[in-house]
């Protein structure tokens, strides 16, 4: 069983080498790959030194210039797909998401297609964050299951396991939001393919160090994108 952790990253000097070290260190073994947007605070330098510790096991991928996190992920799935993974993990690199978790949504996909690490499926589940972000983020989930009827209670969740067999059959060249509404669209593409979602409950932290991503911008392109999501055709690449 191959597992690939996907990381993308934009300035994260503070976290990026402690996170590395944590998850080279984590039973099972998980492989990490790096997905780097130029950040200009030398990211991915310290990347490169930490792979002279972990040849074989970390892999970086350095992308000119900021492309979104959508774009970030599609280049890490083909990695995947390209090397042979068995299962695939998105997650953030400011332990927002806490590493232990990977082995309980590992353990879901022995019986799910996709393992999601939910803030809200048991209560609300957030640490640190501002109100404002707080009931945007859970009312974003809600417009998400009401407007789609995907039974998800954290759509937006950015902490994900995906079965290979998922991968191969989303044909990423159709997927249209690049923000966090690319969580979204993600799910629902494995929904109406007949994949079997299931939840995790998580204790999401927000950072200590580095800045957040979180834009209007982003937003609105979900808010707009979720509401096209039922009249498209989703088919099997």
């Amino acid at each position: 069983m191959k597992r690939l952790i996907i990381i993308p990253t934009y300035n994260e000097r503070e976290n990026v080498v402690k996170m590395i070290q944590r998850l080279m260190a984590m039973e099972p073994m998980f492989d990490l790959l790096i997905v780097d947007d130029g950040s200009p605070d030398g990211t991915a330098a310290l990347v490169k030194e930490q792979q002279s510790l972990f040849a074989g096991r970390l892999h970086l991928i350095e992308r000119a210039g900021k492309l979104g996190l959508g774009t970030a992920y599609i280049c890490g799935f083909k990695f995947a797909l390209e090397h042979d993974y068995d299962r695939v993990f998105e997650m953030d690199c400011d332990f927002s998401h806490n590493p232990d978790d990977l082995v309980r949504l590992d353990s879901m996909l022995d019986n799910r297609s996709v393992a999601i690490g939910s803030r809200y499926c048991q209560g609300v589940n957030v640490v640190n964050w501002p109100m404002g972000r707080l009931l945007m983020s859970y009312f974003a989930s809600k417009y998400v299951r009401v407007v789609t009827r995907m039974p998800v209670c954290d759509a937006t969740a950015g902490f994900v396991g995906y079965r290979r067999e998922v991968l191969e059959a989303i044909d990423f060249d159709r997927v249209q939001m690049n923000g966090y509404g690319f969580q979204i669209e993600m799910k629902y593409s494995a929904w109406r393919l007949g994949f079997e979602l299931g939840e995790v409950s998580i204790i999401f932290v927000d950072r200590v160090e580095g800045t957040s991503k979180m834009s209007s911008g982003i937003f609105g392109e979900a808010f707009f994108g979720v509401l096209k999501l039922p009249f498209r055709k989703i088919k099997r690449k």
